[in-house]
């Protein structure tokens, strides 16, 4: 992951080298356009809740991508360069979170609806799922979120990673039962065993320990440390045309996964609508889905019997491609050609990745956004747990990528 200097002169320079502002403004109009008819049809054809979150999670993609807030280079540069700004900027966004998580989460409703926490086992299917994510991001070269706003903002790997993602959500769907009776502790939510003082408390201290053992690693091995906000003049254009810095992006990230919970009475997850995709095909071409266990909970089967633009995940996903489509084209960064020629390794690679982070997803309670910062702005424990697990599959990611064409610098 390139320094935040790096960034900003990465994206300037492909702004300058923009293949035509026509085809760029073309893009941006086209991205407004979608966002308005999906605002109207979502108002008028499921809720007006639903209609806002559209565009709530639209600008978190907006934020994705001029952050360039990477879960999977962060993970990455740590292990590989001992550069820890991403891992840093992370704890920033989670302490923000949990200090506008807690009312919600001590009162228990909010608008007339209720507020549920993302608190999940911690246990072996999380650990295992975890790990499995963290070997397949590497070799995808992005996240759940990453690889949303990777194919938004025109990188076609990103595709191949979401195929490779429902096809791996599937067969997570399969062994969701047979994962869901491994030893587990069960559900352990830090505010509920030590109260809302001494859960944030907990959840600051986890955080500050990351935060001081990365400043030392980053110190041990650089002889210095990125800054988390570059010194360079700020100007009104950057919040239009971006970069953003990684604070910026991870305090607008944290503000937006609280607005969702408020509205939608949960917080912010993505990989199950890839489950629900998965779901679909598979019983459009025959196969007895609403058999299987986890199609079987009352949530899981009436996304099943809906529309996929009735399901909230979905309409999530596809804001985030779109805003970073937005975000991209302001900043004239979309590439000249969307596909391009890819070595055959680097197909297999991301595939591969993207299966590993399907499956893992099902069985660990979510990816990078729905278990990771979801569970740790939930005060859960197994959020904490799927670092864990994610950081040691990275390790063996890393060494991987060379293998599929994938620099790790």
């Amino acid at each position: 992951m390139a320094s935040p200097e790096a960034r900003i002169v990465d994206l300037e320079a492909r702004t300058m080298q923009s293949p035509s502002d026509h085809v760029q403004r073309v893009w941006t109009a086209a991205a407004l356009i979608v966002f308005v008819l999906g605002f109207f049809y979502l108002w008028n054809a499921v809720s007006p809740v639903h209609a806002v979150l559209f565009l709530v999670t639209g600008v978190l993609g907006v934020a994705l991508y001029y952050a360039h807030f990477g879960f999977t280079t962060s993970f990455r540069t740590t292990i590989v360069s001992g550069r820890t700004v991403g891992l840093r900027a992370q704890m920033i966004m989670f302490a923000l979170a949990n200090v506008l998580f807690l009312p919600l989460l001590v009162r228990g409703h909010v608008f007339d609806h209720a507020v549920k926490a993302s608190v999940y086992p911690v246990g072996l299917s999380v650990l295992v799922g975890s790990f499995l994510f963290g070997i397949g991001m590497q070799l995808g070269d992005g996240c759940a979120s990453g690889t949303l706003y990777h194919t938004g903002g025109g990188d076609a790997r990103g595709l191949l990673t979401l195929v490779g993602f429902v096809i791996g959500s599937f067969f997570g769907s399969l062994n969701y039962a047979w994962w869901m009776s491994t030893p587990s502790l069960g559900k352990i939510s830090l505010i509920q065993s030590l109260g809302p003082l001494g859960g944030i408390a907990a959840n600051f201290a986890i955080m500050a320990l990351i935060f001081v053992g990365s400043l030392w690693l980053e110190r041990r091995r650089n002889g210095d440390v990125e800054p988390l906000v570059t010194r360079r003049a700020w100007h009104v254009s950057r919040i239009v045309k971006g970069p953003w810095s990684w604070i910026a992006g991870g305090v607008v990230l944290a503000v937006g996964n609280f607005i969702v919970l408020a509205l939608s009475g949960k917080p912010w997850g993505i990989t199950s609508a890839f489950a629900l995709w998965a779901a679909k095909l598979s019983a459009a071409f025959g196969y007895p889905v609403q058999s299987l266990p986890y199609w079987q909970t009352p949530q899981n089967a009436a996304a099943l019997h809906h529309s996929v633009l009735q399901n909230l995940e979905t309409t999530d996903d596809i804001a985030i491609m779109l805003g970073a489509l937005l975000a991209a084209s302001l900043a004239g960064a979309l590439p000249k050609r969307y596909l391009r020629p890819l070595p055959w390794q680097m197909i297999v690679g991301v595939l591969l990745g993207g299966c590993l982070m399907g499956y893992g997803a099902r069985i660990a309670f979510g990816c990078n956004i729905g278990a990771y910062f979801s569970g740790v702005a939930s005060f859960s424990l197994h959020g904490w747990e799927w670092f864990a697990g994610a950081l040691i599959g990275s390790l063996i990611g890393v060494r991987l990528r060379p293998a599929c064409r994938l620099p790790n610098r």
